[in-house]
C-alpha cells in the first residue's frame, strides 16, 4: 500500500524524480508547483466546458501533457526520462486553433461569465508558469518545445476566454 504522508518534507525537503532530495523551494519544485496549479485550474475549465465542445479533448490533452512535463522538470540533470513528450504535435494544434480565429488582439476585462473568467485565470497562471520555466531554463536547461508550449497555451486560452465570453 503505498502512503501519502511520507512525513519526509517536514524539514523543508522533497524528492526530484528519482529520489535526489532538494530544498522545497528549488527552482524546480516552484516551477512544478506552477504548472500543477495551471492543470487544476484546467481541471475547473474543462468541468465548465460542455462535454461536446471542440476544446474539451484539447484541455485534456494539456492536462495530460502538462503532467509530462512536470516529470521532465523534476528528472535531475543528467539522467534520461523515459516519458514522452507531444508538445509539438500540441503546440500544431493550438497555433491551427488559433490561425482559424476571428479574434483581434485586445485588452479584455475578465468578468462576463464564470466559464471565461476561469479560462482567464488559467491563461494568466500559465504565463506565470511560462515564466518560472525560463528562470529554470537559466539554472537548468529547459527544452525549447516545452517553452514554445508554454508560450502557446497562454495564447490559446485567451482565445478561448474571448470565445466563451458570450
Amino acid at each position: 500500500m503505498k502512503v501519502i504522508c511520507t512525513k519526509t518534507g517536514d524539514q523543508g525537503m522533497t524528492s526530484l524524480r528519482g529520489g535526489i532530495r532538494v530544498p522545497k523551494d528549488d527552482i524546480r519544485i516552484e516551477t512544478n508547483g506552477q504548472i500543477d496549479q495551471l492543470n487544476a485550474l484546467l481541471g475547473i475549465v474543462k468541468l465548465k466546458l460542455p462535454k461536446d465542445c471542440l476544446h474539451h479533448e484539447t484541455i485534456a490533452a494539456i492536462q495530460r501533457e502538462l503532467m509530462v512535463i512536470m516529470s521532465h522538470v523534476a528528472t535531475p540533470e543528467g539522467e534520461d526520462n523515459p516519458r514522452i513528450l507531444h508538445v509539438t504535435e500540441l503546440t500544431e494544434t493550438i497555433e491551427l486553433a488559433l490561425a482559424k480565429a476571428d479574434v483581434s488582439p485586445r485588452f479584455v476585462i475578465p468578468g462576463n461569465n464564470e466559464t471565461s473568467s476561469f479560462l482567464h485565470l488559467a491563461r494568466t497562471q500559465a504565463r506565470t508558469a511560462e515564466r518560472r520555466l525560463w528562470t529554470l531554463n537559466a539554472v537548468y536547461p529547459v527544452r525549447d518545445d516545452i517553452l514554445k508550449f508554454m508560450n502557446r497555451l497562454s495564447d490559446y486560452l485567451f482565445l478561448l476566454a474571448i470565445d466563451n465570453e458570450q
